[in-house]
C-alpha cells in the first residue's frame, strides 16, 4: 500500500516541481527583461546575473527530478 502511495506521489511532486520552476523562470526573465529597458546601459551586468538566477532554478528541478528517479528505485 505504501510504495502505490509512493508511487503516485513521486510524479506529481515532480510535475509541482517543473511548474514551480517553470512559473519562477518566467518571472526571473521578466523582470530581467524589465530591467534592461529601463536601464541599456547595464545589459551586461542584468543579462550575467538573469542567466545565474536561472541556472539556479533550473538546477533545484534537476535536483527534483534525480531525487524522484533514485527514489523510483525503492517503489
Amino acid at each position: 500500500m505504501t510504495g502505490n502511495i509512493v508511487g503516485l506521489a513521486l510524479p506529481i511532486g515532480l510535475g509541482l516541481a517543473a511548474l514551480g520552476s517553470g512559473l519562477g523562470l518566467g518571472k526571473a526573465i521578466e523582470g530581467g527583461m524589465n530591467a534592461m529597458g529601463r536601464q541599456p546601459e547595464a545589459i551586461g551586468q542584468i543579462q550575467t546575473a538573469m542567466i545565474i538566477g536561472c541556472a539556479f532554478i533550473e538546477a533545484l528541478t534537476i535536483y527534483s527530478l534525480i531525487a524522484t528517479l533514485m527514489l523510483m528505485g525503492k517503489v
